[in-house]
């Protein structure tokens, strides 16, 4: 009697190592970043504080949360709630420097809502949220300068 040959079985996903993330986030702690990305045979961790504070604005108490990478197949230019920038400027994620940011993950805006300003030849852009939902993920630092149709933000 033949033997029937073996069905190839399906690739398994990699799990995901949780003592890497732990380490991750303990480095985020020790070096005051707002968020590190890591990657090892295909598979891409990025850990970034909830709330996205820049640098030297981390609140005591933001704790570090894993967000989805374009490795993971999340491509924040192709999110359909992505909010692009309009101009080439600065972008600023408060009205002053050290002012408490206009939004942060995980708050809600309505439409019209300023969610940053956009400094551009000396004149500042105040940035609406095209429609209503939640900040889900801020992707510029505060004071870094930004291209036209880059994604800003993304409101779901």
């Amino acid at each position: 009697m033949a033997r029937k040959p073996e069905s190839p079985q399906p690739p398994k996903s990699p799990a995901v190592d949780h003592e890497v993330i732990r380490e991750l986030a303990r480095l985020l702690d020790e070096t005051g970043l707002t968020e590190i990305e890591f990657e090892r045979d295909g598979v891409s961790i990025r850990v970034a504080r909830q709330g996205y504070a820049p640098a030297g604005r981390t609140r005591q108490g933001d704790l570090p949360v894993v967000v989805p990478t374009a490795a993971a197949g999340v491509v924040p230019a192709e999110h359909p709630g992505a909010l692009a920038s309009p101009m080439v400027g600065t972008a600023y994620l408060g009205a002053a420097p050290g002012a408490r940011p206009f939004v942060e993950v995980g708050s809600q805006v309505k439409a019209g809502e300023t969610v940053l300003i956009i400094e551009a030849m000396k004149t500042m852009n105040q940035i609406a949220a095209p429609r209503a939902g939640t900040v889900i993920q801020i992707l510029v630092e505060d004071g870094q300068p930004v291209e036209y149709g880059e994604p800003l933000m993304i409101i779901e």
